[in-house]
């Protein structure tokens, strides 16, 4: 298992810009495929990216891509979340996850049954 803290939320205007940051610990952080979701009040929990244990493949859902880009750092044990051009359909609870399970090659990659460990999530609002 994987022990995953979220930060780097907050209140921001729309076009602004954040990065979120999840640090991992846990033997198995180097080997998992990393995604995040997000989750807004009375919906249900989103895919927003995933990438792979080597840094070298992603995914990301329609609706972010082009502005938002996920990215880790092996060394530091950390995924990063940089979320550009932000709409205030962008609020919600941004939450971190780990698996041992899929490859962001599959299809259920974007379910979040398919993750093994979360974070505590972090708040994204974006005002208009």
């Amino acid at each position: 298992q994987v022990q995953l803290v979220e930060s780097g939320g907050g209140l921001v205007q729309a076009g602004d810009s954040l990065r979120l940051s999840c640090a991992a610990s846990g033997r198995t952080f180097r080997s998992s495929t990393m995604g995040w979701f997000r989750q807004a009040p009375g919906k249900e929990r989103d895919f927003v990216s995933t990438i792979n244990w080597s840094g070298d493949f992603t995914k990301y859902a329609d609706s972010v891509k082009g502005r938002f880009t996920i990215s880790r750092d092996n060394a530091k044990n950390t995924v990063y979340l940089q979320m550009n051009n932000l709409k205030p359909e962008d609020t919600a609870v941004y939450y971190c996850a780990a698996s041992t399970r899929t490859t962001v090659f599959a299809g259920v990659a974007v379910v979040p049954g398919s993750y093994d460990s979360w974070g505590q999530g972090t708040q994204v609002t974006v005002s208009s």
